[in-house]
């Protein structure tokens, strides 16, 4: 049985405050994104792919694994839309996206690493 508590009425303005949380998928969503960058390897991934297109053999030697391996990461980054990816011929290239989210984990990428990127806007 799931307990019911009410909040305690300080008039500190909480109420209006929660009126504008976000729902709980929201929060999931969020937590699934962190889940996903906080392999290392992934986030050298995310970050070639920041600054570089290109395709997974490539990938796999700039991070020294198979290419299966780095397939394994790039499927999860792609169902996350972190990166994208595009087919030329027989070759898949990947890069980052150019949604809301990618941008943000690009710029926390840089920031962390102290590195100054041109392609940040």
């Amino acid at each position: 049985m799931k307990s019911v508590c009410k909040i305690h009425q300080h008039d500190n303005g909480d109420m209006p405050f929660l009126a504008n949380m976000p729902q709980d998928i929201s929060f999931v969503k969020t937590a699934e994104i962190f889940q996903l960058i906080s392999d290392a390897t992934r986030l050298k991934i995310l970050w070639l792919l920041c600054h570089h297109e290109t395709c997974v053999n490539n990938i796999a030697v700039m991070v020294n694994m198979s290419s299966p391996a780095v397939s394994h990461h790039l499927r999860l980054l792609k169902a996350a839309s972190l990166i994208e990816n595009r087919r030329a011929g027989k070759e898949m290239y990947y890069r980052l996206a150019s949604n809301t989210q990618a941008k943000l984990v690009h710029k926390a990428l840089d920031d962390i690493l102290d590195i100054q990127c041109p392609t940040i806007k």
